[in-house]
């Protein structure tokens, strides 16, 4: 999980969020935004890539309020602001506007190290974002989703969700919360079994293994065969949307990186990109999207937001099938 430095002030003038983990980024904005929203309810938030920040932005953005209204200002990829415009937010650091929040995301590297340095020097607010690329930070992460939800998870348990899921933190994340959700008592190993890899006759992960390339009779076969003994249908939105989104992470790598440095840099195990790389034959950017898409409309299907949550699984395991030869 994120890690804090410096103040503990959630809505000091600064805060810096400092890593290339999407999950954590994004949580670091999201706890600053509740804060100033807890404190003001109309506080109005202004969340920016680098490009919209030009220089006479940020002076326009935190220029003194006739309601003098509570104001957080979020900068997304600060590496990436122009020489100009890192200038102005230097200026800005040495004498921040009462009620407005500025947080700078930055990815952490030697580019735009100037700004980060600024930042530290003038008493930032610092969580760090970091990539987990070992199994332990990743295991470590996932006991305290649990502990963060209120639940109690075995070691074993929290060890089978890494194993089945990889190192995607959204992914692991979501798995954690669907299991609080959806379960009573402790998480034990057994529970994952039953969502993340269940049955060895008829699994979600079997289903998508199926979908993702080509096979869609076998699919819906193992699908119906799936709900019938009792598989969660939300596991199996899971398990069809891991096995879409590993085709499009691996498609979008550089062409020629061994398996064990793009398990490193894709967060999964290496005899997974081994799979997929076999999988992802057919399989195109639009065809992505729309497999995707189609998953997602299930998932809301499933989640209470259809009248048949069944029929909704097939029509996706159907175009998650199609979209597989969508190349060519």
């Amino acid at each position: 999980m994120a890690r804090k430095t410096a103040s503990d002030d959630v809505l000091a003038p600064l805060t810096l969020a400092v890593g290339q983990e999407d999950l954590l980024l994004d949580r670091a904005v999201r706890e600053v935004v509740a804060a100033a929203r807890a404190a003001d309810a109309d506080t109005d938030v202004r969340d920016l890539p680098p490009e919209a920040l030009q220089p006479g932005t940020l002076a326009e953005l935190t220029s003194p309020s006739l309601f003098a209204e509570r104001k957080v200002v979020v900068v997304r990829n600060a590496q990436d602001l122009s020489a100009d415009t890192v200038k102005e937010v230097k200026a800005y650091l040495t004498a921040p506007a009462e009620e407005i929040t500025l947080v700078l995301l930055h990815a952490g590297g030697a580019k735009g190290k100037a700004l980060l340095d600024a930042a530290r020097k003038a008493g930032a607010r610092e969580v760090a974002c970091p990539k987990m690329t070992k199994p332990a930070d990743r295991l470590a992460f996932v006991r305290g989703e649990f502990r963060t939800l209120g639940r109690s998870a075995t070691p074993e348990a929290a060890q089978a969700l890494v194993d089945a899921l990889g190192g995607d933190l959204r992914e692991l994340a979501s798995a954690c919360a669907q299991l609080v959700a959806d379960t009573e008592g402790t998480v034990d190993v057994n529970v994952v079994g039953r969502y993340y890899t269940g049955r060895a006759e008829a699994t979600g992960f079997e289903v998508a293994d199926l979908a993702v390339t080509g096979r869609a009779a076998e699919a819906l076969e193992r699908l119906r065969w799936a709900l019938a003994v009792g598989q969660p249908a939300p596991g199996i939105t899971f398990a069809l949307a891991s096995g879409v989104r590993a085709i499009g992470k691996l498609a979008s790598a550089p062409r020629g990186a061994n398996p064990g440095q793009l398990a490193r840099d894709l967060g999964m195990p290496p005899w997974k990109i081994d799979r997929v790389r076999q999988q992802m034959r057919g399989w195109s950017a639009d065809g992505v999207s729309a497999a995707l898409q189609a998953v997602a409309e299930a998932d809301a299907a499933v989640k209470g937001g259809g009248a048949d949550p069944a029929y909704a699984l097939e029509k996706a395991v159907v175009t998650i099938a199609r979209a597989s030869r969508s190349r060519g």
